[in-house]
């Protein structure tokens, strides 16, 4: 392919949406060369993704965009899944002050000004660029890396990288090109989305819904400042054209009562999915976000998902690129995502399958059920938890390996994470320093003076453990918690392992 010779990097990551660029962003702080590639002119100017839980929010924060993220979010105090009736059938409530991430357990947003955020910080990152209108064309990979064809306005061009992580969605060119398949998870439903602009927020609800009516199974839930969406399920005969038709659309929003509240922004169908890489690495390619894994969006965690998937990955390749661990290390990466994934699938499909019953008398069962568990306490009554990390690159069986570590927050507002040096961090009690310790494992006995205010907070949290010591990866998952000198010896093993 011409075009002069090829660019190089360490990474190339395809798909330049939140999910790419947090990754590039992870990479450049990693101080890995990296290049994402966009085939679209620009930032998606309208809403998608309308919620982050509160570990996504540190994520972000550890960017630096949490703060600018946070000012135009809003929370909802719960989440209700209401008959037709208006009665209650699942209620989930949310924190809305901090959890032990040190942020509320969730915030609904505005996904193009997150993204303009994340991009902001493109231009400061250190070592990543972005490449728009870049439309990926071939992959041919050998031992010493891939070779990645590209058509652009500029004529063909090509990258050579290291690595290839696809974070370029649900329709996948680099799954597409790598024969990574599928699995179904047998969820595929159209709905019709809504998103509005509003005027007058005391006419509109202040929770979450999802209304379970046979006759339209509709979701109501709020977005960044100054919006709100709903979305309804279409029902058997019709058509795309058919729901995007302002009529429909304006009868459709009808019994909200909203009319002169909201302007319309814009209306989509979608096809509410439930799918599953059923390999996320092959070779040196690698799938993250949508394009390994898609879910309904009734647990809010597909954006969080795929935002998790970077988190993993970005620390991993890092060593690669360093020389500090084989490739082995990234096969970690599936075994320590897909369940977590599946977990959360799981409990959309469950809350999907709730909602989407047409059948008047299937419905009218299901609520009969419904409230007597609820009455009975048989129902779920807080936030949805799902798995930790169970294999991999953790010590398993130590107190709190696989979990993400507690971020404390002091009362004049400052974060942990701020205050502490990028790396993994080893808490432990004070004492000698543990021999062998590598030097991208920042030593954090309690009495530190880079640990200061915090220590008496993360003291606390060990001994709730019952341990002297925590090593955390930088993603900030407890690899384990023991002795500290254990602890060491473990993560020097862990991260230089072969392939078995």
């Amino acid at each position: 392919m011409s075009g002069g010779p090829p660019e190089t990097c360490d990474v190339l990551v395809v798909g330049a949406g939140p999910v790419g660029v947090a990754l590039g962003l992870m990479l450049a702080r990693e101080g890995v060369r990296t290049i994402i590639t966009e085939r679209e002119a620009g930032i998606y100017p309208l809403p998608r993704g309308a919620h982050i839980d509160d570990e996504i929010v540190r994520l972000l924060q550890g960017l630096g965009v949490a703060d600018a993220v946070a000012a135009t979010s809003r929370t909802s105090s719960r989440y209700d899944f209401l008959t037709a009736k208006g009665e209650v059938l699942m209620s989930f409530p949310s924190v809305m002050g901090r959890t032990r991430m040190g942020w509320p357990s969730g915030m609904m947003i505005h996904q193009p000004s997150l993204e303009g955020h994340m991009r902001a910080r493109l231009a400061s990152a250190g070592p990543v660029e972005l490449r728009s209108l870049w439309t990926l064309q071939g992959l041919k990979e050998d031992p010493q890396g891939v070779l990645a064809d590209f058509g652009t306005p500029e004529g063909p061009r090509q990258v050579r990288a290291g690595w290839v992580v696809g974070c370029d969605g649900a329709r996948s060119t680099v799954r597409s090109l790598g024969g990574f398949e599928l699995d179904d998870l047998g969820f595929d439903e159209p709905w019709l989305v809504v998103d509005v602009l509003v005027d007058d927020p005391s006419r509109l609800p202040e929770v979450n819904l999802q209304i379970c009516d046979p006759a339209r199974p509709t979701t109501c839930v709020l977005m960044g400042e100054g919006r709100h969406r709903w979305e309804f399920m279409l029902r058997p005969g019709e058509s795309q054209e058919q729901a995007q038709d302002p009529a429909f659309v304006a009868e459709l929003l009808k019994p909200w009562k909203v009319e002169g509240a909201v302007r319309l922004e814009r209306t989509a169908v979608y096809r509410f999915h439930a799918l599953v890489a059923r390999r996320w690495r092959q070779g040196r390619l690698l799938l993250a976000g949508d394009a390994a894994h898609q879910m309904p969006p009734f647990a809010g965690q597909g954006l969080c998902s795929g935002l998790r998937d970077a988190a993993n990955l970005a620390w991993k390749l890092g060593r690669m690129v360093r020389g500090q661990s084989s490739d082995a290390l990234l096969d970690t990466y599936q075994p320590e995502r897909e369940p977590n994934v599946r977990a959360i699938i799981g409990m959309a499909l469950m809350m999907g399958r709730t909602v989407c019953i047409l059948d008047p008398e299937a419905a009218a069962e299901r609520d009969r059920r419904m409230l007597a568990d609820r009455a009975a306490g048989n129902v779920p009554a807080g936030p949805a938890g799902y798995p930790p990390i169970t294999e991999g690159c953790i010590l398993a069986g130590t107190p709190a390996a696989g979990w993400p570590f507690t971020q404390p927050v002091l009362d004049d507002g400052r974060r942990m994470d701020d205050a502490l040096p990028h790396g993994a961090w080893l808490f432990r009690t004070p004492g000698p320093r543990p021999s062998g310790l590598p030097e991208d494992v920042v030593d954090l006995p309690l009495d530190s003076p880079a640990l200061g205010a915090f220590g008496p907070a993360v003291s606390e949290l060990l001994a709730r453990e019952g341990v002297e010591a925590a090593l955390v990866r930088p993603d900030r998952y407890v690899f384990g918690s023991g002795e500290a000198q254990d602890l060491v010896t473990a993560w020097a093993g862990a991260l230089t392992a072969e392939r078995t």
